[in-house]
């Protein structure tokens, strides 16, 4: 069911979140989501505390940076050093973040080395410690984000509610996966429904969600919201078109030319906030096929082919306008 959402001291209109997604979630990407989606907010990519620590000024471009016409924005933080995570804590509050999340869930190997990002799911002891670091040093909401222990040999889920509980997280984000899992495994709804029944503060479901049907599938869990992840790449007015179907209400997509429209726009943001419209347009090949799910399948693959070589924002630009048109 939509409705307003209650995190901490803040409350959403709706209870469809945008998660964060490495290489995608900085600020032109949240902006468009707020514009198009009409999120109750949106993540950041994930920052490395120790990195805010020592590079600020360095991240601030890709990682830091708030657009203006955005809506609220999550800062998720990673790291394995309570200290750390109090400074860092300071430093994103201080930024404008509303609200903060520790990444408890990423399975990359070089995170895990670092003790970080889904390590921290057996280390209950640890995680509360950095939990209670971040509270005592923000006064915005907190969350953690974390994965379930599916069919593996770990068994925490029990360990990160009670955690959860004794900690005082505001919210907590579950991906209904084992870290190890891979996205062809279907996400593990029983696993987020344990959380819902067993901690005392509100429970976003993530996972596999893209459509009404896993949308309707996910609240079945009892969870108070839905993040959206991988799904929103390309067609950031999903959200919208989700609750409006949720609602029972008509919604018009845009034609491939405002999705063109909508393409270029994201490219020319990024070449403003990296101060370089080469590496836009580089991470522009990236988004390419996202884009172009609408299209047929012969102009998709001349269109992502093309894109590979083009390196110049009005090459781009044109070349978009070329091949996002009404397809007979």
């Amino acid at each position: 069911m939509i409705k307003p959402l209650l995190l901490g001291n803040k409350i959403f209109p709706v209870n469809i979140i945008q998660g964060p997604l490495a290489g995608v979630s900085s600020a032109p990407f949240r902006r468009l989501v707020a514009e198009y989606g009409k999120v109750a907010f949106s993540c950041t990519e994930m920052v490395s505390c120790k990195a805010l620590k020592y590079r600020p000024k360095l991240l601030y471009q890709r990682y830091i940076a708030k657009d203006p016409k955005e809506g609220p924005v999550c800062f998720q933080l990673f790291g394995n050093d309570p200290n750390d995570l109090a400074e860092a804590t300071k430093t994103v509050t201080d930024y404008g973040a509303d609200l903060i999340d520790l990444n408890c869930g990423c399975p990359v190997k070089k995170v895990r080395k670092q003790l970080a990002g889904s390590v921290l799911l057996t280390d209950a002891p640890k995680l509360y410690k950095m939990i209670l670091a971040m509270k005592q040093n923000t006064h915005l909401p907190v969350s953690i984000k974390i994965r379930v222990e599916s069919n593996s040999k770990d068994k925490f889920n029990q360990e990160i509610a009670n955690v959860v509980n004794d900690a005082g997280v505001d919210f907590l984000v579950v991906h209904g996966r084992h870290w190890n899992e891979h996205y062809e495994t279907p996400v593990h709804h029983d696993q987020i429904q344990f959380f819902v029944d067993r901690v005392k503060v509100p429970v976003i479901g993530n996972g596999d969600v893209f459509c009404i049907e896993s949308l309707k599938r996910m609240f079945r869990t009892g969870c108070a919201g839905v993040m959206i992840a991988r799904a929103g790449v390309g067609q950031p007015w999903l959200s919208k078109k989700l609750i409006a179907e949720m609602n029972g209400e008509e919604f018009i997509p845009p034609t491939l030319k405002e999705i063109g429209s909508i393409f270029i726009l994201h490219v020319e943001l990024l070449a403003k906030l990296l101060n370089c419209e080469r590496r836009a347009v580089l991470e522009a090949r990236k988004l390419a096929k996202y884009y172009a799910r609408g299209m047929n399948s012969k102009n998709r693959k001349e269109f992502c082919t093309a894109m590979n070589v083009c390196d110049k924002f009005n090459d781009f630009a044109v070349l978009v306008m070329a091949h996002f048109v009404e397809e007979l």
